[in-house]
């Protein structure tokens, strides 16, 4: 079934993923800025918990779904220096500044990466491709989220591990409250302020309350045939590492 990923009500997909375009194409050079100053540099520390959970060894190939200007993939291949890495996005714009960071900054550390636009809900790739999966804020945009982790499920080879990082949900009331507010007005401001693109982020902001929490998540995981499914909360839930393997 396919959803408006700004509402989780049932819609036609071309909404959401012409929305998430058009968005995301037009904020992408500024898009790490916000990261930064939105989240007071908390996705940085987010980013090194998903490392300490992904089971990543040197010999294995990595495909990073939805990895937009690569802060993924490169915390990959800092602290994991795996074979390959292939980096895909739905938004061509936002992998152009992946790639000037690969080939101006060296920020893949010398681990080859290659660059695709992808859409995660119809992969090119063959069955039983990858050793792991990474995605970080992606199945959050998704409109056909059972299809993309089918897929995703299609091409990792058994055993291999999916490492999911996204917004979820504070698990106390009170921090639940604070972080809702600060959803529904400091994100628009930020984002407006940093990119001129308030809209956007209104919608940023209404796409992170209409995602399921980590129990609904984690159920749909398993729904799509993953095992040792887990996940552990970061910041007091606001966002979540999600772990499941392809047995």
């Amino acid at each position: 079934m396919s959803i408006d990923t700004e509402t989780g009500k049932e819609a036609p997909a071309q909404i959401s993923s012409e929305r998430v375009k058009d968005i995301l194409s037009s904020i992408a050079k500024k898009y790490e800025r916000f990261n930064a100053v939105s989240s007071f540099g908390a996705y940085k520390l987010w980013l090194k918990h998903m490392m300490k959970l992904a089971d990543i060894g040197h010999d294995d190939d990595v495909l990073d779904v939805a990895g937009g200007t690569g802060d993924v993939a490169f915390a990959v291949a800092r602290a994991k220096r795996p074979r390959h890495i292939q980096l895909t996005d739905l938004v061509p714009e936002m992998l152009e500044v992946a790639r000037y960071h690969v080939e101006r900054e060296n920020k893949n550390c010398g681990v080859p990466i290659d660059f695709q636009v992808v859409d995660a809900q119809d992969m090119p790739f063959d069955d039983e491709s990858y050793e792991a999966v990474t995605m970080a804020y992606g199945i959050r945009n998704m409109p056909d989220r059972e299809r993309a982790l089918s897929e995703i499920f299609r091409v990792l080879k058994p055993g291999g591990q999916l490492i999911c990082l996204e917004f979820s949900t504070p698990t106390n009331a009170l921090w639940r409250a604070l972080y809702n507010f600060y959803l529904a007005h400091m994100i628009p401001f930020w984002g407006g302020l940093i990119t001129g693109d308030k809209s956007g982020f209104v919608y940023l902001s209404k796409s992170i309350k209409a995602f399921p929490d980590q129990k609904t998540f984690a159920a749909m995981l398993r729904a799509a045939g993953f095992s040792d499914v887990s996940w552990k909360n970061l910041t007091g839930g606001i966002a979540a590492v999600h772990t499941a393997r392809k047995k």
